[in-house]
């Protein structure tokens, strides 16, 4: 189906990878894996004609349709949601200005001309819209999303729709970069569930390591320049890759000793007439050797001591009453709700059911119509939002503001952490003001963690992060011994830290007093999701 045979590419000045091999056939899941910045998306790029390669060749059989979804998209115009799933709007139309223009060039048994040809006989299905709202369903949405003008929604949903439309289609390579970005965790459950049954072949990109646990049956990581493949899903791989390296390592030591032990022979030697030419021989022996470079640690979480906020009351925060609306949307209507000290509380539900609002009204961020909220005794809050970026002081450097907050930390503890978040090097000398929306996300879990208060509420924490901050970060939070309520859509982030649940919908807050596990077992989330995927 596809093949990549010794591609390298580099991209200013730096070689990403070289000599990079692979095959997708019909049936794989595989999953591209490496930090970020190894050339992932790239390798996408190349796959899908976008990049050109320095050198290697990538081949895919003529027959071959391949859907892509990006990480962004933004929506164009009065289409409607059920308009870009079906793509009746602009997709529908674009393939059939191609194929006109490629059946006038002659070029009807073009790769391109049958790919574009199986495209359009998808969207022109007779069946393409019931297939759309079941997949739009399945992703999240409701019946009266459907005829929704798509740009009044965020980029977050209208990429939910683009994701839809793809499965409609039903490409024999799916090329996802992120998909999981966006999804609440029942849509999440619904698309794992989706392509663990699908009847093509997927390569994806992600940092979600449950997702890619239940989902994939291959890993190629980019590291060192190269592309290595491991049979067998994430957690198959980081045991293999630590074997790997210890077999590597053990070879690049014997061979250090064989060098060493002909060199010494050869200095000891050379000048004595009777054993020079041993002596000589040694040395070309040496000269012949393909060397074994020595090889890179497989990173691995940081971990560190995180200092532990001061004791707190029995009752971190409660809430009583609140009736909470934006104009006319009701969301919250005479909510009661206690957290409790040392409890790590995760809040789930579809996207857009007030999860966010309800930290906010955690956090004392929004006024509510009535109600009381009441802070516990000698309760020190800390409200993580993704759109904190105000916070920071652009004349600082990433270093200065991260010591601004670090307690009791020495420096060199606080360079480690910044590290561990991504800030290498020149990183920390750099004006927070120059930061990227990202970077100054990560900045801010890094003040919260050097100096923690004891009611930690964060809002999708992990977003921005790859998968190895995500566990020290995780790592960190288990040793938090304050009050933690959560949002977030990685699964394996929740399974670790997570002890009570408060399922979020239409206005109803629930609590589930035990973990994730435990939650979907109550509440038949998973079979929910499972049951979605033959809804009509």
């Amino acid at each position: 189906m596809l093949t990549i045979r010794e591609l390298k590419m580099t991209l200013g000045g730096r070689v990403l990878f070289e000599n990079a091999s692979f095959d997708v056939n019909y049936g794989d899941r595989v999953a591209l894996v490496g930090p970020n910045g190894a050339g992932k998306t790239t390798l996408l790029s190349i796959i899908l004609g976008h990049k050109t390669p320095d050198s290697g060749a990538v081949q895919r059989d003529e027959w071959t349709m391949v859907g892509y979804l990006p990480q962004e998209g933004e929506a164009h115009g009065e289409e409607t949601i059920l308009d870009v799933a079906t793509g009746r709007v602009d997709e529908l139309p674009r393939l059939e200005k191609r194929l006109h223009e490629l059946e006038s060039a002659g070029d009807v048994a073009s790769p391109e001309y049958l790919e574009a040809h199986a495209k359009h006989g998808a969207l022109s299905d007779p069946q393409v819209e019931t297939k759309a709202k079941k997949m739009l369903r399945g992703l999240g949405y409701r019946e009266t999303d459907f005829d929704r003008k798509a740009k009044e929604m965020s980029g977050g949903w209208i990429m939910r729709a683009r994701l839809a439309r793809l499965l409609v289609m039903e490409p024999d390579l799916l090329l996802l970069d992120e998909p999981t970005n966006h999804l609440d965790l029942l849509s999440l459950l619904w698309l794992q569930n989706y392509l663990k049954n699908y009847s093509g072949a997927l390569l994806l990109i992600s940092h979600d390591r449950q997702f890619m646990d239940e989902v994939v049956s291959q890993v190629h990581e980019i590291s060192e320049k190269k592309l290595i493949g491991y049979t067998g899903n994430y957690s198959d791989y980081l045991v293999q890759r630590e074997e790997r390296y210890e077999q590597r390592l053990t070879s690049y030591k014997n061979q250090q000793k064989e060098i060493q032990a002909l060199q010494e022979f050869a200095d000891r030697f050379r000048a004595i007439p009777s054993k020079a030419s041993q002596a000589m021989s040694k040395l070309k022996q040496i000269e012949r050797m393909e060397l074994i470079e020595k090889p890179m640690a497989p990173r691995k979480p940081f971990r560190f001591q995180i200092p532990q906020p001061p004791r707190g009351g029995q009752r971190a925060v409660t809430l009583e009453g609140i009736h909470m609306a934006y104009g006319t949307n009701q969301v919250y209507s005479g909510l009661d709700l206690l957290i409790e000290r040392s409890e790590r509380t995760v809040l789930v539900g579809p996207n857009g059911a007030g999860k966010s609002t309800l930290l906010k009204i955690l956090a004392g961020m929004v006024e509510f119509q009535k109600g009381e909220r009441k802070l516990g005794h000698a309760a020190k809050l800390g409200y993580f939002s993704q759109h904190r970026a105000d916070t920071l002081d652009a004349e600082k450097t990433v270093l200065e503001e991260a010591l601004s907050s670090a307690g009791g930390l020495r420096e060199e503890e606080v360079r480690g952490v910044l590290g561990s978040f991504m800030f290498r090097k020149d990183d920390i000398i750099k004006k927070t003001a120059v930061l990227s929306g990202g970077e100054k996300s990560r900045l801010n879990l890094v003040k919260f963690l050097v100096d923690p208060p004891n009611l930690l509420l964060m809002d999708e924490p992990t977003t921005h992060l790859d998968i190895h901050t995500v566990e020290s970060l995780t790592l960190a939070l288990e040793r938090y011994e304050g009050t933690l309520v959560f949002i977030s859509h990685d699964v394996h982030f929740i399974r670790h830290l997570a002890t009570k649940v408060l399922h979020v919908n239409a206005g109803q807050v629930i609590p589930y007093v035990g973990g994730y596990d435990y939650f979907l077992e109550k509440t038949g989330a998973a079979n929910d999701a499972r049951a979605a995927l033959t809804a009509g």
